[in-house]
């Protein structure tokens, strides 16, 4: 059978990103907002169902790789629990308690996300194989392009909604639902490809150097990107009091990123995967530093901070998976539980920045809203989305620079 075509990647892409990062931008104020929850509870929450991850994602893994067989029947199945997950996340009325409900479909929503994300990205090791070299950045520009336009639809369409529906979040998930089946559709082929041979359990994993140090940098890496996406919808609102104008903006900063990605992917051919990498961080880094000096009013600032942003965004989601499928291609070709612990790193950040910063922002007397917060709580929400991912940033380029990458440790 005939493999997808690389389109086939994006628009998978763009389902499993519409599924991810915004929930996590989405569903804390939704349940703030609509049913009073608090934001220390949510981020326990948060973080408890990350703690599932560290036994679930590299278990996922695992039967990812021995449900090859059956892989496209899993896959529906997994699509099909994503989707109503998502419907009883946004258009169901809790039958319990509104924080127990919020638990429960979201372990449905992160367990079907985490076996596809898996899945998806094991799939394109073998599929890169045969596109020869520069296979792996090839793909990935197509796969993240799709998965940045996807965050931006699924960023901005809940705002938009509210325009022309009651229940704007209803309304999202039904539209998911049916770019899932599209999804579905336009990878099916490429499910029945054969299975990459050799081992890949997490002990050839772990015992490479090189992928020990890609996952501890895509653990650092990561987490800047899970602070400001955690603390986006309040400092827009709150910090520079611009109350409506948190859609638009998401959309420029994903938008930005999904421009950038294949400008990426072609400098990464032209010079080399890890010095296009850092070029991104050092942008990443001169745009946030900027963030910390802003306040109310500043709009147009911040919109270039977000093109800026979200330019280095790509560079991160574009390069890095790629050169950990690019390093798993050479080590642990049958790739599952690689990137089951890839998936628990990446998901993990997320869940920590809700832990730790919105018992912090509570603590620090914040209250969501334009005008409701003493000042010293929106410094520390300042500190917290600017300054703090600067500092990350900087571990994570100290680290990237001490990782030996060259075309024989990445292929």
């Amino acid at each position: 059978m005939r493999a997808a075509p690389l389109p086939g990647y994006a628009v998978f892409a763009a389902m499993l990103t519409a599924a991810g990062l915004p929930i996590y931008i989405h569903a804390p104020k939704f349940y703030v907002d609509q049913y009073g929850v608090s934001l220390a509870a949510l981020g326990s929450v948060l973080f408890g169902l990350r703690l599932l991850d560290v036994v679930q994602d590299p278990a996922l893994g695992w039967l990812s790789e021995r449900l090859h067989r059956w892989r496209s029947l899993a896959v529906a199945a997994a699509v099909a629990l994503l989707v109503a997950s998502m419907a009883g996340l946004f258009a169901v009325t809790p039958p319990v308690a509104p924080l127990l409900w919020f638990a429960l479909t979201l372990t449905g929503l992160f367990s079907a996300f985490s076996f596809l994300t898996i899945t998806f990205y094991a799939q394109g090791v073998a599929r890169a194989g045969g596109m020869g070299p520069g296979g792996h950045v090839r793909l990935a520009a197509w796969r993240e392009t799709g998965g940045l336009l996807g965050v931006s639809a699924a960023a901005v369409a809940p705002t938009l909604l509210m325009g022309v529906t009651d229940a704007p979040f209803a309304a999202f998930a039904a539209g998911f639902a049916v770019l899932a089946a599209v999804a579905a559709v336009a990878m099916a082929r490429d499910w029945s490809l054969p299975a990459a041979q050799g081992q890949s359990g997490w002990s050839e994993v772990l015992a490479d150097p090189v992928a020990r140090r890609l996952l501890i940098l895509a653990l650092i890496n990561a987490t800047p990107v899970a602070v400001t996406s955690t603390l986006f919808l309040f400092f827009v609102e709150s910090r520079l009091g611009l109350p409506g104008w948190e859609g638009p903006l998401l959309v420029l900063f994903f938008l930005s990123a999904a421009a950038s990605a294949p400008g990426w992917g072609r400098a990464a051919r032209r010079f080399g995967e890890k010095p296009a990498l850092l070029a991104g961080m050092v942008l990443s880094i001169l745009a946030f530093g900027f963030a910390t000096l802003l306040g109310a009013g500043d709009a147009l600032p911040f919109a270039a901070i977000c093109v800026a942003s979200g330019a280095a965004l790509g560079a991160d989601m574009t390069l890095l998976p790629a050169i950990f499928a690019a390093r798993m291609a050479r080590i642990a070709p049958n790739a599952g539980q690689a990137f089951g612990l890839w998936s628990f790193v990446s998901k993990f950040t997320l869940a920590l920045a809700a832990v730790a910063l919105l018992p912090l922002l509570q603590g620090a007397g914040f209250q969501p809203g334009e005008a409701t917060s003493p000042a010293r709580a929106l410094v520390v929400l300042s500190l917290l989305y600017a300054a703090l991912p600067c500092a990350l940033k900087l571990v994570a380029v100290a680290l990237l620079v001490a990782t030996p990458l060259n075309r024989e440790t990445i292929g």
